[in-house]
């Protein structure tokens, strides 16, 4: 699979997982952006995350909402995402597509930076999660994430030519996560409390089968931390981080997006995240003489799960 690089010029890109640095550093871009901001949101309900975009709107930025017409929790509670919205200056749009179910989860502010989450703008998601996010300056993706939310607020087919660093499903998110586990050399690792679909659990089975390490952490759980982030580790050396889940629905029939990270450090975070959570589970196993009810031995992968204390 051929990934796209970063022009030399162009600041590195970065993964934040740190609870306590995501609300600042989301707020932070939008606090500098001068012109525009184009936002795909799944849900919102921080005020802090509202009152900068009424103050970016209060400066003359044109700020364009996507968001999606079907979440849990019914019309009511969307329509008051959507009143809440409108009350800050923002240009609203709702996903018109009747069959794929929107659920990306980035931000564009004016030639970037850009931002491609794991998680929602909520309050829960900034304090209580295991998630993460990517901060890129690559000019290929900025452009690709604009045309990308202009095709879906018009109703149009997804833009050919998107950088292969983009993973957009349904169209091609199958195929491109195949692809990079079917090229992975060593070892795989994956957050994913969704995990279920047949054909990657299969692959991710005969890559540990081959030799690979493959390790999965699906617990709902992890530590104090609700599971809620999409990332996968290849050879250490690759990153993905979405809103992409590894489950059919996600793959097949929804609108997603998670980007392909190959630089030094940001990889180096994100293996980083993998470590603490196998050093909990280490420690957990230390600590257990005998095998307890909530650890779970999965055959599909051969690999036990059990509780972390992750250090997102």
């Amino acid at each position: 699979m051929n990934i796209s690089s970063r022009p030399a010029l162009v600041p590195a890109d970065s993964v934040v997982t740190a609870v306590a640095d995501r609300r600042a550093a989301i707020v932070n871009v939008i606090r500098r952006a001068r012109r525009e901001i184009h936002l795909s949101l799944f849900r919102c309900d921080d005020d802090e995350i509202f009152r900068e975009l009424e103050r970016a709107t209060g400066r003359g930025v044109d700020v364009n909402v996507l968001v999606t017409p079907r979440a849990k929790g019914g019309a009511k509670k969307r329509k008051k995402l959507w009143n809440v919205l409108e009350n800050t200056g923002a240009s609203l749009r709702v996903y018109a597509d009747p069959l794929v179910k929107y659920h990306a989860k980035y931000l564009v502010a004016d030639d970037g930076p850009a931002v491609i989450a794991t998680f929602n703008f909520t309050f829960k998601c900034f304090e209580r999660t295991c998630d993460a996010f990517v901060l890129t300056h690559d000019p290929e993706v900025i452009t690709g994430l604009r045309e990308l939310i202009a095709a879906d607020r018009d109703g149009r087919p997804m833009p050919a030519n998107l950088t292969s660093r983009l993973i957009v499903g349904p169209e091609r998110s199958r195929r491109q996560l195949t692809t990079l586990i079917g090229q992975a050399q060593s070892r795989i690792r994956v957050i994913d409390a969704k995990l279920s679909d047949p054909g990657l659990v299969r692959l991710l089975d005969a890559r540990r089968r081959a030799g690979l390490a493959v390790e999965v952490f699906d617990s709902k759980r992890l530590g104090a931390l609700k599971s809620h982030g999409k990332i996968l580790l290849i050879d250490d050396r690759i990153a993905v981080v979405g809103s992409l889940a590894l489950a059919s629905v996600s793959l097949d029939s929804r609108r997603e997006v998670a980007i392909i990270v190959q630089e030094p450090a940001a990889v180096a975070e994100v293996a980083r995240l993998f470590r603490s959570i196998q050093l909990s589970r280490t420690r957990f196993a230390a600590l257990t003489t005998s095998r307890p009810k909530h650890v779970r031995a999965t055959a599909r992968l051969g690999v036990a799960r059990a509780p972390q204390e992750a250090l997102c």
